[in-house]
């Protein structure tokens, strides 16, 4: 089983690579299955049922959140309706929404979607290393046979300490922990010695002309005075980053992970 992790789309230009360019890339990657994480779809700041449908209708399976998710209103209403877009699962109870997706792939593969955020240096939240035990035991029991095997972690965190503890701590209990928030794609894709897929952020797929998809200048601008000022995405040089993780469907350990870096045709 091959499944694509694309990283944080980031506006309209993330938004037009996805649409171009995830057809050719599950084609020539062989991929059973597609997940983005979508928290910056809209404008750089959360999304909308409009946008999320897009990004459904274009290819990907199942949708991520992070901190962003609730950026803006109306997706309150629509994420309880709609499953295949899910945001941290260690967020309060109540809030809308679920933290975990359980479908199957092209080929009838069981497989799971587990999105958690980071406490480091983000807004307050439960537990991402307890939240994870918790359901990951639910989806042991899940399907009457053992369980869902083929688990993909998405962990929205900061600092890349905690991802790489949390990397550690599921290592051969998940198919992969892909780490993203950050925007900035990391070399350190492996499989650890007990058979989890790892990369500490997968990066970002937008405007790569910016300071992490954010018009430079205006950024660049706040440090020199650290005034107010609005941000906005970028608009040249499109790139998806994304990796490809091939799990065996029957032990739900990968074989490999492999990054994917293009450039909008």
């Amino acid at each position: 089983m091959r499944i694509l992790f694309i990283g944080d789309i980031v506006g309209s230009p993330g938004r037009q690579i996805v649409r171009e360019e995830l057809g050719h890339l599950i084609e020539e990657q062989r991929v059973d299955v597609a997940v983005a994480n979508c928290e910056n779809a809209a404008a750089g700041f959360g999304i909308t049922p409009r946008l999320a449908d897009e990004l459904l209708a274009a290819g990907v399976e199942v949708l991520s959140g992070g901190n962003h998710i609730f950026d803006k209103k109306e997706i309150l209403e629509y994420m309880p309706k709609q499953p295949r877009l899910v945001r941290p699962a260690n967020l309060p109870p109540g809030v809308p929404g679920s933290g975990v997706y359980a479908g199957k792939s092209k080929g009838g593969v069981p497989y799971a979607l587990l999105n958690i955020q980071g406490r480091v240096f983000m807004s307050s939240s439960d537990c991402p290393f307890r939240t994870a035990d918790l359901e990951l035991a639910k989806l042991a029991g899940e399907n009457g046979t053992g369980g869902v095997k083929v688990i993909l972690v998405d962990f929205h965190a900061e600092a890349t300490s905690e991802k790489q503890a949390m990397g550690w701590y599921l290592d051969g209990r998940v198919t992969a922990v892909v780490g993203t928030h950050t925007h900035v794609a990391t070399a350190d894709e492996q499989v650890l010695p007990k058979g989890t897929a790892y990369i500490t952020d997968v990066g970002m797929t937008g405007p790569h002309d910016s300071v992490i998809g954010m018009n430079k200048e205006a950024i660049v601008r706040r440090f020199l005075d650290s005034l107010p000022a609005r941000f906005e995405v970028a608009e040249a040089d499109a790139r998806l980053n994304a990796v490809v993780i091939d799990a065996d469907e029957t032990t739900g350990l990968a074989r490999s992970i492999t990054r994917v870096h293009l450039r909008l045709r």
